[in-house]
């Protein structure tokens, strides 16, 4: 499983299902999802349609590859219950920055279940499936296939399970920047980015300031004014770090598998510790 899960996202998917699905049957889909055998994906709402290449059996008289059509549906979360849970993350300074920056915050799950709701998968009433291959257990390996596809494309957007349960990522945004704090962070967000400018030098060019006043060599080397006996420690700032979170986790010039804002959290915590005398 690790090789179609890189984060938290992914993994609870996949293990949400195995609550109430056979492990090995819904491990036969590795396979497929890797393979290359699931074509024309789409996901449109909570609405998953895909097309599978069969295996060519010359003992069961399967002579030509059979292509299978399989969907799963996703039973969505009710208006008014999304109208109770969007108040609710609305409410939290947390919940709202981290999703208006493209992250969904791995303990989410828990707001929902508070409402007696359920983001991930629960139960198998959850689901709706059907494939057009002979087999009738489910999940067949086909609808296995596609669980794992789903899984993998939730690395790269976690926000596929809020779509999948009745709720675009655009709309969730869109009410959160409603709440106060969320007009807030909005504000910030929507402040235009200041543009690079080429510089001839890597150093900083040394300007001439003319001299106000004539300055007594005297004065320089003997001090005619006391210097304060407490110099005010400066106080520490934390940096919000809007720009590096803005494109979430995984932003699309970072190929690594390892959390692009975890990189940098952990960048910034050495440099910290190391010019902990300067800062």
């Amino acid at each position: 499983m690790a090789q179609f899960s890189r984060n938290w996202w992914g993994k609870q998917f996949i293990e949400a299902l195995e609550e109430f699905s056979d492990p090995a049957r819904l491990g036969r889909g590795r396979s497929y999802a890797s393979g290359g055998k699931i074509i024309d994906y789409k996901v449109v709402k909570n609405k998953i349609t895909a097309t599978v290449r069969g295996s060519v059996n010359h003992y069961y008289g399967v002579y030509k590859e059979p292509r299978y059509n399989t969907t799963i549906e996703i039973t969505p979360i009710s208006q008014s219950n999304w109208t109770k849970a969007i108040k609710y993350l609305s409410s939290k300074a947390s919940f709202v920055s981290k999703l208006l920056m493209n992250e969904v915050p791995d303990n989410i799950e828990e707001v929902f279940s508070d409402l007696g709701l359920h983001l991930l998968p629960h139960s198998q009433r959850d689901f709706k499936t059907n494939c057009s291959c002979p087999d009738w257990e489910n999940p067949c390996k086909h609808i296995a296939g596609v669980y794992y596809l789903v899984a993998s494309q939730l690395d790269n957007d976690p926000f596929l399970l809020f779509e999948l349960r009745g709720l675009s990522k655009e709309v969730l945004q869109a009410e959160l920047s409603k709440s106060p704090l969320g007009k807030v962070l909005s504000e910030e967000l929507a402040q235009k980015e200041v543009s690079l400018e080429t510089s001839a030098s890597y150093y900083t060019p040394v300007k001439k300031v003319v001299e106000s006043e004539k300055i007594s060599a005297r004065e320089v080397w003997l001090g005619s004014k006391r210097l304060p006996q407490v110099v005010e420690e400066a106080s520490s700032v934390s940096l919000p770090a809007v720009l590096i979170k803005k494109q979430g986790d995984f932003p699309p010039f970072w190929h690594k598998d390892v959390s692009f804002i975890k990189v940098m959290e952990e960048f910034y915590e050495r440099v910290r510790v190391k010019n902990k005398e300067i800062f």
